[in-house]
């Protein structure tokens, strides 16, 4: 979706999509996202090398990918009071993951934010 971004750009830092079938970038896009591909702990390993230590990841298939592969130290979830149904975020996982609730917050419009820190 970041490809077909119409707008002012939000970002303010560099935008990683990874992708198996994605070849190139928009022109209008070219300084500012660059395509990864290949197994994610390989990615991840690559991106830490390159000083990016700390990623925020979105799509759920991709969360749902990294939450198998157990590669996730921290996770924020925001919530608002409005159920869209299915997704593959949660879907099943090889085995549970546990992790410690170090921030909740409530805030207008009734949004919940809460940050988990995986146990290891």
């Amino acid at each position: 979706m970041v490809c077909i971004f119409r707008g002012d750009w939000p970002y303010n830092r560099p935008v990683f999509v990874w992708s198996e079938t994605l070849t190139s970038i928009p022109d209008a896009l070219r300084h500012k996202v660059e395509i990864v591909r290949g197994q994610l702990s390989t990615v991840l390993a690559s991106l830490e090398d390159r000083g990016f230590s700390r990623l925020k990841v979105g799509g759920g298939k991709t969360i749902h990918r990294l939450l198998a592969e157990d590669l996730v130290d921290e996770l924020i979830i925001s919530r608002i009071p409005i159920l869209l149904g299915g997704g593959p975020l949660f879907d099943s996982l090889p085995a549970p993951l546990q992790s410690d609730d170090f921030s909740t917050g409530s805030f207008a419009g009734g949004l919940v934010k809460s940050q988990y820190a995986r146990k290891r």
